[in-house]
Formats: structure tokens, C-alpha cells, sequence
């Protein structure tokens, strides 16, 4: 089998505010289907994820404060963990921070050699915001 692309789908209850939410972290709508609109995508550069609201997998945002460290549940959140790589994740922390983002793990460096943090969508999707070579 020899892919080209993989798109995540992410099961979102609110479909406008899964798009605001996005264009908050700097991305774009790709595409809305529907009336009302119920499927649509985000676009950031050459990635999209697609958005369907209430079907195509799972979500649930746990009660969790932290989902990475000592006191952290990595298993309460019942959404889809995604792993975006990006060049600066203090930059991103910034814009996370003054957009109200859920922020669930501050930039830390790791010991396989990746600066991480994570932000957590309204319906517990998970992104582990990377950068490596640090």
C-alpha cells in the first residue's frame, strides 16, 4: 500500500465554533458541506483536517487538568491525540495563551529530543504540539 496522504477526521459537537476555534491557532476553513453545515475541513498550508459534526469516531473532553506529567491522565479525554510539528512551540504557547487556549502541558524539553506542549480542542481532541531538535 503506498500512501499519499492521510486526513484525520475529527467528531466535533459544534462545527462554527470547531471553525473559529482553528482560525484561532491560525488556520483556514477548507471547505463547509451541508445545510446547516454538518462536514467542512481546516486547512494550514499542504494539511487539512476534516470536521463532522457529531458522527465519524469519538470525542469527550475528560476532567483532567493536565494530560502529560506526574499528575497527568492521558487516558481521560476520549477524542484523538494528533502530533502537529511546527518550528517555534513557544511561539505557538503565546498565541495559545492569549487566545484562552486549553492549555494541558507547558512547552517542556524532552528527553527524546523534542520541545512539546499541549492544547486541547472543546471536545477533548488532543494536539501535541511539537518541535524537534531541540
Amino acid at each position: 500500500m503506498k500512501v499519499s496522504a492521510i486526513t484525520p477526521i475529527l467528531n466535533v459537537s459544534d462545527i462554527q465554533a470547531s471553525f473559529q476555534w482553528f482560525i484561532t491557532l491560525g488556520w483556514q476553513i477548507g471547505f463547509q458541506w451541508g445545510e446547516p453545515v454538518g462536514f467542512g475541513s481546516v486547512c494550514q498550508g499542504d494539511h487539512e483536517i476534516f470536521l463532522c459534526q457529531n458522527g465519524q469516531g469519538g470525542r469527550g473532553k475528560g476532567t483532567n487538568a493536565s494530560t502529560f506529567g506526574v499528575a497527568a491522565d492521558e487516558n481521560s479525554d476520549k477524542g484523538v491525540w494528533m502530533s502537529p510539528w511546527v518550528d517555534n512551540v513557544d511561539e505557538v504557547f503565546a498565541n495559545c495563551q492569549q487566545a484562552q487556549i486549553d492549555i494541558t502541558f507547558p512547552p517542556t524539553d524532552m528527553p527524546w529530543n523534542v520541545r512539546e506542549m499541549h492544547i486541547r480542542h472543546p471536545d477533548g481532541h488532543v494536539f501535541r504540539v511539537s518541535q524537534s531538535g531541540n
